[in-house]
């Protein structure tokens, strides 16, 4: 079919209709908004050219969203892709390059398969391992390069004393290897104040973001964190302070209060804590409280944690299922629950900020459903568009034994071709 003439739209769950990058516009057709608008959006150059009513957009390589929504694609800001997939592994995980490398492009395009365009991944170094774990990480990102975005936080076990003589060498190592992000476990440490801060001047020195874990046990050592945090650029992350949730409220609402005044952001981890920061002493995995840190002023995103490791071995690394969590516990309404996941995941990655409007990047999720709390629920189909590309697509099929009440009933299913959601 000459390029000139109108092509026919197609499915997201058909063949793909999406240029090549760099070889004109894709438009999606008949997408409906979180505010209820049908519209066409073009894309070129990696962003959003033009929003227009159904129909309005000039034809050209389509894809039929008829049924779906179209949100900002959700980002993970706390996954670890080095050792996920194992929780099967008999014996000791492998830590080679290629079997880092193998895991991590897997993982990735897993979620990547959820909608997530971008993930900050946290990896071991020092230790035995050495920088081989980080070094797989950096070769995976580099062959993912294109489908979406991996960035690496470089995790030493000690940082102080003579112990932590070889993790601070083994630190800046990883830095100068490609490691954007400066992270690592001040509780786990002999001096946790001294860890902490071998880590902001670190990074301020080498202009890197900081993401700690804690599980946030002792509102001082938070505290004395906060202080020490305040002001630093790029920015201070800390997770998933599961610990927060079993402190008195009053205890819980200083911490976030000082947590907010250092602008320091908060990363729950509402699937399960990811076995870093000691989160499951004294009973078990706890998300923080998200409803009260907010009311604090804290800005709060949500990661997936453990993807199929030791630390969880059912965790599916699904930044909708993270959402959906923090919605059905209360925690947040759904629309806040999806931003959690979505921009304030990306402003914690220190990514551009994604809204359906010209001039945008083009990083969107299209899910079958009509609203957001929908598609939290049961979004199963999806279609996930990285720099202006489809890249990922799902389709769900539910199919019912006795089609002819289905019919009959006139009840919704979730099929390649129908405009319904199930």
């Amino acid at each position: 079919m000459p390029d000139s003439q109108p092509q026919p739209a197609r499915s997201p769950d058909g063949d793909a209709a999406a240029p090549p990058p760099g070889e004109g516009a894709l438009v999606l057709c008949g997408a409906r908004l979180a505010d209820g608008r049908v519209v066409d959006v073009r894309l070129s150059g990696g962003r959003i050219e033009a929003v227009g009513t159904a129909g309005s957009l000039a034809p050209g390589p389509r894809v039929d969203l008829n049924g779906y929504l179209l949100l900002p694609a959700p980002a993970d800001p706390h996954a670890h892709l080095d050792t996920a997939l194992t929780a099967d592994v008999d014996g000791p995980v492998p830590h080679g390059v290629e079997d880092v490398q193998r895991r991590t492009t897997e993982a990735a395009l897993l979620q990547l398969g959820h909608g997530a365009t971008a993930v900050r991944t946290h990896v071991r170094v020092g230790d035995v391992a050495g920088l081989r774990a980080l070094e797989g990480v950096l070769a995976a990102r580099r062959t993912l390069r294109g489908l979406t975005e991996l960035s690496a936080v470089a995790v030493p076990r000690l940082l102080t004393g003579a112990a932590g003589a070889d993790g601070l060498a083994m630190l800046r190592d990883a830095v100068g290897m490609g490691a954007t992000v400066i992270g690592g476990c001040p509780d786990l440490d002999p001096d946790p104040t001294g860890y902490a801060e071998t880590v902001l001047a670190l990074a301020a020195e080498h202009g890197c973001a900081v993401d700690l874990h804690t599980d946030g046990a002792e509102p001082a050592r938070l505290a004395r964190l906060a202080a020490m945090a305040g002001g630093l650029r790029p920015g201070v992350a800390v997770g998933p302070c599961g610990a927060l949730a079993r402190l008195p409220r009053d205890q819980a609402a200083r911490a976030g209060q000082q947590l907010a005044a250092a602008g320091v952001t908060v990363v729950c981890l509402p699937q399960g804590d990811c076995g870093v920061s000691g989160g499951a002493r004294g009973g078990g995995s706890w998300c923080a409280p998200v409803r009260l840190l907010r009311a604090t002023g804290v800005r709060v995103a949500a990661g997936s944690g453990a993807l199929r490791d030791a630390a969880n071995p059912v965790g599916r690394g699904d930044p909708l299922e993270a959402a959906y969590l923090l919605a059905s516990h209360g925690e947040l309404a759904p629309e806040q629950a999806y931003e959690a996941v979505s921009g304030r995941a990306r402003a914690v990655m220190g990514l551009p900020e994604v809204r359906v409007e010209a001039g945008f990047p083009a990083e969107l999720l299209a899910v079958r459903g009509h609203a957001v709390a929908g598609v939290l629920s049961l979004g199963y189909s999806r279609l996930v568009v990285h720099h202006a590309r489809v890249v990922a697509r799902t389709s769900a099929v539910r199919e019912y034994g006795d089609v002819q009440a289905t019919v009959a009933l006139d009840l919704p299913r979730q099929s390649p071709r129908g405009g319904d959601p199930s």
